[in-house]
């Protein structure tokens, strides 16, 4: 490892540092975020060409270095932007459909005084829901509709909690709904049929030992204010209006993955499409609105939730991402996996739940492409489609995720959200979220070694 690559990866675990102890420095984390990927890539440039990916590009490029570490970040960029625009059009449409009223059944169903009862109800119904649509998508639902139900902010974090880990253990077992286990769906190493059967109990089971866990911390009642036993009512419309936002929304975002399976576009494109077709309709319906309805009716607009969207939330996520694509560029996380390999001589059980810690702290994308390079299918055995590694890898890296909030796309969402700090979820979640993560990796051991 060379002097320009050790003082990259100082750069990211400085600012990573400075991210974990938020609430001690009064900093924001977007502000953080956009220094380490600024400063990680302005290192870089010092000598850019000791680095594989450059010189391969130098040719394409007239022997322009400059031109070639352009390219190369506007590849991440536009990596990244998917994710960024996906994530800004899943709220838009969750918050205009919550702002009339289509998840007041979910919430009425979901709606009970006990504490305890609340958290399972919540539990299973982000762990089915993350399985159908995606875990970021089911994470702003629900805590869209955890606002809602809990009034007092410290239930309300614990129950946040329990969301980012119910939505990564969901995501983790079905084909769509996580990234990385549609890159690796995509890829053709696990099929849907095996990844459901084989990861659906450890999935499960990760979820419901940190629920049990975070169960015993909530004791009583809840207590409603009349403005959440009220329902909302949109502004002037119709209750038929009122269903179709809810049928166009909800059923917009089931059709996402869908849409991406028909037309092998991005899923940001989907949500897009959603969005659009959402937009236009409501503004068909808010046009025909009586001259003294506009003014209320304008709150519940497009356009003017759109200037609510939270920007910190989103450019700390450009950041993180970014600066991560630095480390890939440089082969840290390549080197990383291989380094790993070498050390537990092989064991597929201690590489992927390495791999699976490691995705809390980084990107976990990146960490499934690296290894989807590194390992190629076989015929037969542990490497084969749908074997133990292919298999592991996407539970892992998946539910992996929750030990740290800024670990999965989920917990990303949820701390912008509900501005829950870093050293919070570290000292009061991720030993539970652990636990869970690795009875899980026993329960497939079980599984794998007794049963198939």
């Amino acid at each position: 490892m060379t002097s320009l690559t050790i003082c990259i990866v100082a750069l990211f675990v400085l600012g990573y540092l400075c991210i974990a102890v938020e609430s001690l420095t009064k900093v924001n984390k977007a502000a953080i975020a956009l220094l380490m990927f600024v400063g990680c890539w302005t290192v870089f440039m010092v000598d850019p060409t000791q680095y594989e990916e450059v010189r391969h590009l130098l040719p394409q490029f007239d022997n322009n270095v400059a031109q070639a570490v352009s390219a190369i970040i506007e590849k991440h960029l536009g990596s990244t932007a998917t994710t960024l625009f996906f994530l800004m059009g899943a709220m838009t449409i969750v918050e205009l459909v919550d702002q009339n009223g289509g998840f007041n059944f979910v919430r009425d169903t979901l709606q009970t005084r006990s504490k305890r009862a609340l958290l399972w109800r919540i539990a299973f119904m982000t762990f089915v829901l993350s399985a159908i649509l995606d875990n970021l998508t089911t994470s702003i639902v629900m805590v869209m509709i955890l606002r809602k139900l809990v009034s007092d902010k410290q239930d309300r974090m614990i129950y946040a909690a329990l969301v980012v880990i119910s939505a990564n253990s969901g995501g983790a077992f079905s084909p769509i709904g996580d990234v990385t286990t549609i890159m690796l769906w995509n890829k053709g190493v696990i099929t849907a049929a095996g990844v459901i059967m084989e990861i659906f109990i450890p999935s499960l089971v990760s979820m419901l030992i940190p629920a049990y866990i975070l169960s015993l911390s909530l004791k009583g009642e809840l207590t409603f204010t009349s403005s959440q036993s009220a329902t909302v009512q949109a502004s002037g419309l119709t209750a038929a209006q009122r269903k179709w936002v809810f049928l166009l929304g909800v059923g917009g975002l089931i059709f996402v993955p869908i849409f991406k399976t028909l037309t092998h576009l991005p899923p940001f494109v989907g949500i897009l499409l959603v969005l659009g077709v959402l937009w236009t309709v409501t503004e068909v319906f808010y046009a025909n609105l009586k001259q003294k309805e506009e003014k209320g009716a304008m709150q519940k607009r497009v356009t003017n939730m759109l200037s609510r969207i939270d920007m910190s939330t989103i450019l700390f996520f450009l950041g993180i991402l970014m600066a991560v694509a630095c480390l890939e560029t440089i082969g840290v996380l390549t080197q990383l996996g291989k380094g790993l390999d070498v050390w537990f001589d092989g064991n597929h059980y201690l590489v992927t739940g390495i791999i699976g810690v490691l995705s809390s702290i980084v990107d976990n994308v990146p960490l499934v492409a690296g290894c989807m390079g590194m390992y190629p299918v076989q015929a037969a055995g542990d490497m084969a489609v749908d074997g133990i590694f292919w298999q592991l890898l996407a539970y892992c890296a998946g539910v992996g995720g929750s030990m740290l909030i800024i670990g999965s796309a989920a917990g990303v969402v949820v701390m912008g959200l509900e501005k829950i700090t870093f050293g919070w979820y570290m000292k009061k979640i991720t030993w539970i979220a652990f636990v869970g993560y690795v009875a899980g990796i026993g329960c497939y051991w079980v599984i794998r070694t007794f049963i198939w």
